[in-house]
């Protein structure tokens, strides 16, 4: 699908639907970069775009291929992300509204750091599903060499009742995990 957000056009943005899919899309990506893939799983938050921009300095001294991962969820129940954007456009699906914030999210990152070409030659990949078992599965199918992640960093009680994605993905990922958390020091903005 090609979405126009103000100049910047992204014709690349997938929703992949089975792991052959994703088979393919890793073998395309490796041959991009010779350093192997590091995927940055991103919901448009403030502390995904600090791991975004974290990670394409660490692919760029890596010499590595950046995927940038949204998993599509979104019960009717929670609106979730997309809310906003579905009071505008009743009729859209959930996949193309998703499509639609996720280049919205990469082009605010891209014009706040143009010259970080890791940004410009991203693989942007969204499938469907819960968020830590979706990132799991592509983890598993990508075999990337890290996974750098934003965490809003809540601890004690909180942490321990709601759960965290981030930590979960740190204790079940099968590759090492960075988990960024946005600061004014590592503002995307």
């Amino acid at each position: 699908m090609t979405i126009m957000v103000g100049d910047m056009e992204f014709s690349d943005i997938h929703l992949f639907k089975s792991s052959s899919e994703i088979v393919e899309h890793a073998q395309a990506a490796r041959h991009k970069f010779p350093g192997g893939i590091l995927l940055v799983p991103v919901d448009f938050s403030a502390h995904s775009a600090a791991a975004l921009v974290k990670a394409s300095k660490f692919a760029q001294l890596m010499s590595a291929s950046l995927v940038v991962l949204h998993v599509v969820n979104d019960p009717a129940e929670m609106p979730g992300y997309y809310s906003g954007l579905i009071k505008k456009k009743q009729t859209a699906l959930i996949p193309q509204l998703a499509a639609e914030a996720f280049a919205a999210f990469m082009t605010s990152i891209i014009e706040v750091h143009p010259s970080m070409d890791e940004l410009t030659t991203a693989s942007l990949m969204m499938v469907k599903g819960l968020p830590v078992t979706r990132i799991l599965e592509v983890v598993e199918t990508l075999e990337p060499r890290m996974v750098i992640i934003g965490s809003q960093g809540r601890t004690g009680l909180e942490n321990i009742v709601i759960g965290s994605k981030a930590s979960q993905i740190v204790r079940l990922c099968p590759v090492p995990v960075t988990v960024v958390k946005h600061t004014e020091q590592n503002s995307p903005e």
